[in-house]
């Protein structure tokens, strides 16, 4: 169950440092930053492996790029806009 809360948590974090880097917002908020974070770590996994730091089992840095990836096709599919400065 711990094991669980972790991935969430680092799932959120990586989708709010892809939604930093990409300057995006990302719909739903909070729970669109896990969907991202965890879906683009998987996508960042399969396409890049498994190197580098990991956190409640999942790389850093290809879960990174991997969710950077994820942020910008789905805000070019959905509309979204760059964030407010």
């Amino acid at each position: 169950m711990l094991h669980l809360l972790w991935v969430l948590i680092v799932g959120a974090v990586i989708g709010v440092i892809a939604g930093a880097i990409t300057s995006r917002d990302l719909p739903l908020g909070w729970i669109g930053n896990i969907i991202a974070g965890l879906v683009g770590s998987w996508l960042g996994e399969m396409i890049l492996g498994s190197w580098g730091p990991m956190i409640a089992g999942m790389a850093i840095i290809p879960s990174i790029i991997g969710a950077v990836v994820l942020v910008l096709i789905v805000s070019v599919i959905i509309g979204t806009r760059k964030k407010k400065s």
